[in-house]
């Protein structure tokens, strides 16, 4: 069984890679182990968790799990949404769409981190795209929204793939689900929305998701 360490920023993919991914890639001979960002550690040594606030942090936890030899990989599961400012490559990033741009930062990501065993992953733009490759399944866990808000929200994004829901402040994922579903909870509901919808129907809507499952996936026919 091979040991992948994902670092997450928040509960919401710490439970999404145990409840989900997990379970798909053990028979498959990998164990994904999420590791919950630490934003501050305090001078009495109490750890504070979820969140990611600066770049350097994030480095440091990498690095420090990267120590860990019994992991065959290393990765991460961070938004692309709202990455903090002094994130590798953002300073420069290229025009074009949205996969240009992710593959741009993951490598700038992974040249700053220099180890074979680390795979940069963010996710296109946030967590809350990988919902709208069945967003109907919001309306099965909130049926009290009305038929026609449900429809707007789909109309907003018609044309657009999951991970192609952009970045704005108003627009981004986690935004437009809220606008139509205020009792959305990103940590409680968003895991329990995913599993509804499947991690095959996931996948097929969502390329830079899917490349990443399958390169986890490819670490269980390698050789030990």
């Amino acid at each position: 069984m091979k040991k992948v360490l994902i670092y997450v920023e928040g509960q919401t993919e710490e439970t999404f890679i145990r409840d989900v991914l997990r379970p798909h890639l053990n028979p498959k001979g990998v164990y994904p182990v999420p590791i919950l960002a630490r934003t501050r550690r305090t001078r009495s040594g109490d750890v504070f968790k979820g969140g990611v606030i600066t770049y350097g942090r994030v480095r440091r936890e990498v690095l420090r799990l990267l120590q860990d030899a019994s992991a065959a990989l290393v990765t991460t599961m961070m938004d692309y949404y709202g990455l903090p400012s002094d994130f590798p490559g953002r300073d420069r990033l290229p025009a074009g769409d949205p996969y240009r741009r992710v593959a741009f930062l993951e490598e700038a990501f992974a040249q700053d981190i220099g180890h074979p065993r680390f795979l940069p992953f963010l996710t296109l733009h946030e967590f809350e795209a990988l919902l709208f490759a069945q967003p109907d399944q919001l309306a099965a866990l909130f049926p009290r929204v009305r038929e026609k808000d449900l429809q707007r929200l789909i109309d907003e994004v018609s044309g657009l793939g999951p991970e192609e829901i952009d970045e704005g402040p108003d627009t981004h994922p986690a935004a437009r689900i809220l606008r139509c579903f205020p009792e959305y909870r990103k940590a409680l509901h968003g895991p329990l929305i995913a599993s509804r919808i499947g991690l095959s129907t996931i996948r097929g809507k969502c390329p830079h998701f899917h490349e990443w499952v399958s390169r986890l996936e490819s670490l269980g026919a390698q050789a030990p």
